[in-house]
């Protein structure tokens, strides 16, 4: 039994490198479940938890009794919480896993789409600027939009440069209020976002562009005004708003803040800030 013995020679490092691959497979189950209910409201859920774990942890630490007996209950109770909470993500986890989706999406598709994405924003970007048609569009990133998908009309459509522009088209049905895009997707088109109080905007912008700050102030989504006086593209993000932007100047700044792509040419300095949080 020479073949044996030799497999059992090798047994410790055997264990070692499935012990590896155990590890690794976990990890990439992780990650494709945080890919899953990334830009989704499980995001802030999860941080919510991991706050209670820590506060877990810190009553242990400092002997605060009543409050450990408390947060013990929580947790115990939290596994059913969190299915009934999280049910649309694990909805959705289980119909890519059944469609065989869920490991499908390579590097090169991903980028593929990004490109397909920027290239229909930009297209109706320009259409709309030059005609002076007014726009306001705005991009989920980490933080859900749901709250304000859901006061505008749902339309889950993929995302095209003649959809966009038609739209926004004047006295179309659509065309007043914001469209969302989630995931990719043009969520809903006629949606409120919630205007800035702030006194240290300039007094010449309209409610497009107190709108893209207001929603660029309380989440991250990136928000694309175009406006109808003048024709001025303008991108807000981050509680800043970019404004009179050329068309080469917006899809680099599109491109860095859309995806984090800073790789590209370095955008003009002629910007005009209009405003800043800090002034």
């Amino acid at each position: 039994m020479p073949l044996l013995d030799r497999f059992a020679d090798f047994s410790p490092f055997t264990s070692i490198f499935m012990n590896v691959v155990d590890v690794l497979l976990v990890w990439f189950v992780i990650y494709k479940i945080l890919t899953i209910i990334k830009g989704t409201k499980a995001v802030q859920l999860l941080k919510g938890i991991f706050v209670i774990v820590i506060a877990r942890i810190a009553t242990e630490f400092f002997g605060l009794d009543t409050l450990q007996q408390m947060l013990e209950q929580v947790i115990r109770w939290g596994f059913l919480a969190i299915i009934i909470i999280f049910q649309p993500e694990l909805r959705r986890a289980l119909e890519q896993l059944g469609r065989g989706r869920l490991f499908a999406r390579s590097m090169l598709q991903e980028e593929a789409e990004r490109e397909r994405l920027l290239t229909a924003m930009s297209k109706s970007v320009s259409y709309m600027a030059k005609r002076r048609i007014g726009a306001l569009i705005s991009i989920e990133r980490e933080t859900g939009l749901s709250d304000y998908i859901e006061t505008g009309i749902p339309l889950d459509s993929v995302v095209t440069s003649e959809l966009l522009i038609n739209i926004f088209i004047p006295n179309a049905p659509l065309h007043d209020g914001a469209v969302i895009i989630e995931k990719s997707r043009i969520a809903a088109a006629g949606c409120y976002l919630p205007l800035s109080e702030s006194a240290l905007i300039s007094k010449e912008l309209g409610t497009r562009h107190r709108a893209a700050i207001g929603l660029s102030e309380v989440t991250d989504a990136v928000v694309i005004v175009v406006s109808e006086e003048t024709g001025a593209i303008s991108i807000a993000a981050d509680s800043e708003l970019d404004r009179d932007l050329s068309m080469e100047d917006f899809e680099a700044r599109l491109r860095k803040v859309w995806f984090g792509d800073s790789s590209e040419q370095t955008v003009s300095s002629k910007w005009k800030w209009g405003w800043r949080k800090n002034g």
